[in-house]
């Protein structure tokens, strides 16, 4: 994975964007040395391990202390398969600084038809008082396969907002590990997948209470049609010391098809006596009596269909805050529902 400071743009005087081997050598040496490589202890396979053994250059971000950022950072991954096959290896480090306040949005688009294969791990680093929201859309072709790693280390009482949608693809994997490693910090992230085809797309995600009075929130949701297939694996650690941890989470899946696939895992480990947690899953099919009633109503089958698929994903699309990335994504789901062909 190469930075190109040619294709990017920086608004804010806050916010600088480097490469990460030019970062190491100055004033945020420290900050890589502290940081770059301490958050993979709960990813210990040969791919992560790949990824740090072929660090070329990439990419370092940094949010100084108490800047806000207005508008959100677009990490664009760029990969070009149109000559031949691809193996990409994206790694970013990301900082941001005490009471900051910080989007970013991340995509990736492959160019060409051939085969293209990223695998990409990123670190984000939360001080005290920071809010952090991040946003994945994944949307890419189905040449392109996706292993995509992302650590939050939450080393200061902070906010962490995550949103990851899924949408197309060979193979995606989304590996999200979150440590809560300051007291009072709160997290909250959400997934949607909403797959069709012979898609397959892993979401497995880790929550460490390290310290108490910790306050986490997960959502995930699927939408299989087709051949598609999903697996969710959700883990919630509590360590010993953390008690008076508030954790949740909650898988929901609904089959469009007799041949989709889905797999769901969801884990509690707690080393606590005072906590509350909770963890569930449902895997199902469209709601028949809310199909009867728009039916009864004059509506197609096929428009109740697409109805009740949206109003079952729309409450992930609601966290997603900047409207026009919400808008996007949602205007991608209508069309893969045929909205604009049926009303």
């Amino acid at each position: 994975g190469l930075y190109s400071d040619r294709l990017s743009t920086i608004r804010s005087g806050g916010l600088a964007v480097l490469n990460l081997e030019e970062a190491a050598k100055n004033e945020y040496k420290t900050v890589v040395e502290q940081h770059l490589g301490h958050s993979g202890k709960y990813i210990r396979d040969g791919i992560h391990a790949l990824n740090t053994a072929f660090l070329q250059e990439g990419v370092f971000v940094n949010v100084k202390k108490g800047e806000v950022v207005e508008h959100p950072v677009y990490i664009y991954n760029i990969n070009d398969a149109r000559s031949a096959n691809l193996f990409s290896q994206p790694r970013i480090l990301i900082y941001v600084g005490e009471n900051a306040q910080v989007q970013f949005v991340e995509t990736h688009t492959t160019l060409g038809t051939c085969e293209s294969f990223t695998n990409q791990v990123t670190e984000v680093i939360v001080e005290k008082g920071a809010i952090v929201e991040y946003y994945k859309i994944q949307n890419d072709s189905a040449h392109s396969s996706l292993v995509n790693t992302t650590h939050f280390r939450q080393i200061g009482k902070s906010l962490v907002n995550t949103v990851t949608v899924s949408l197309s693809g060979d193979i995606v994997r989304n590996n999200l590990n979150i440590a809560m490693e300051a007291e009072h910090s709160e997290s909250h992230f959400y997934g949607l997948y909403f797959l069709n085809g012979k898609t397959h797309v892993d979401n497995h995600t880790v929550v460490d209470n390290v310290k108490p009075n910790c306050y986490s929130n997960e959502l995930y949701k699927g939408v299989v049609d087709d051949e598609a297939t999903a697996v969710f694996n959700g883990k919630i650690f509590v360590q010993r010391d953390a008690q008076k941890t508030n954790a949740y989470q909650s898988n929901k899946n609904i089959l469009l098809s007799d041949s989709a696939t889905v797999n769901t895992k969801p884990q509690l480990e707690i080393f606590a006596d005072d906590v509350k947690c909770s963890h569930g899953c449902t895997i199902g099919q469209l709601d028949e009596e809310g199909m009867f009633y728009l039916r009864s109503r004059g509506v197609s089958e096929k428009t109740a269909r697409s109805l009740l698929v949206h109003a079952f994903a729309i409450d992930i699309l609601g966290h997603i805050k900047p409207e026009p990335i919400r808008s996007y994504v949602d205007k991608l789901i209508s069309e893969r529902l045929e909205f604009e062909h049926e009303l």
